[in-house]
């Protein structure tokens, strides 16, 4: 765990961007580990893994509100860990009650994650990306500071990576709260700071990044391309990105190739319609 959990940041020294895709249990995990490809004499993968809220949520039949503990979700993820050995970054909503946090994070530690996402909002989650965010509160400045300074203070390895999620552009807030919080978090401990928008094109945190690129407090940027999908690696590296999150696409792959398969089953009252679109049981095999 100790080794794993400095991978990341070797990983920031040596590549322009760093590759993370959700894992949402161990066979994802395995997909992650394993895969390879080379294109145009370039060799790619993805570099680690996004343990995300929402689709362990989904994956539990629970709504992205909480509802699984960190417990729970911790259990989830040492299956994964147990089978891979890339990097992890745990997606840890607002961290919890900030008496908790050292708890969360040593918990962490101890298992071999690298980084924790923690977000600046507070109360009922509610996923940033519905369009209706009535009633949702974002955080003091100063309260949310004081929480990354605990976390900051808990962690045993200095290679762990806390990393502070902005939704100022989310809720509303506009361009100015965004950097006055980044700089604040900065200053207070933040290892890498995560702007979140679901505008659909990438204009809003291009924005964000050109402003934050000119602070003294800069830290690198984290950035989850949920809604917001044309754009390109390279375009975000160039911008002072050095994380992209792909962060819920595998269970959005499943999801209706499983829904397909089901209903296809019950159509025709057999499996043989449906063998070409399905991987052969030699291939999972093989994999595990």
């Amino acid at each position: 765990p100790e080794s794993r959990v400095s991978r990341l940041k070797r990983l920031l020294q040596s590549k322009n961007i760093v590759r993370i895709l959700e894992a949402h249990n161990s066979l994802t995990g395995l997909i992650i580990e394993n895969l390879k490809l080379t294109k145009n004499q370039k060799f790619l993968e993805f570099d680690g893994m996004w343990s995300s809220s929402l689709t362990d949520s989904a994956i539990r039949g629970k709504p992205d509100n909480q509802s699984v503990d960190y417990s729970t979700r911790i259990i989830g993820l040492t299956e994964i860990l147990d089978v891979t050995n890339k990097p992890v970054i745990f997606d840890a909503d607002n961290g919890g009650r900030i008496e908790h946090l050292p708890y969360l994070i040593r918990g962490l530690e101890r298992a071999g994650v690298s980084a924790i996402v923690i977000e600046d909002k507070i109360g009922l989650k509610k996923n940033s990306l519905f369009k209706n965010q009535s009633g949702v509160k974002q955080d003091s400045i100063e309260n949310f500071c004081k929480k990354l300074k605990k976390a900051k203070e808990s962690k045993l390895s200095s290679d762990l990576f806390i990393i502070a999620r902005i939704e100022s552009l989310i809720l509303g807030k506009g361009m100015k709260d965004a950097i006055k919080r980044a700089e604040a978090y900065s200053r207070s401990g933040a290892n890498a700071i995560l702007i979140h928008s679901k505008k659909k094109n990438s204009r809003e945190i291009l924005s964000f990044a050109k402003k934050f690129a000119k602070n003294k407090y800069y830290k690198p940027m984290v950035a989850i391309p949920s809604t917001y999908s044309k754009i390109y690696e390279k375009d975000l590296a160039k911008n002072g990105f050095r994380i992209v999150i792909y962060a819920n696409h595998l269970l959005r792959a499943a999801y209706p190739a499983m829904v397909d398969a089901a209903k296809k089953i019950l159509i025709n009252q057999r499996s043989f319609d449906i063998e070409k679109k399905l991987s052969s049981i030699d291939e999972v095999i093989n994999l595990i």
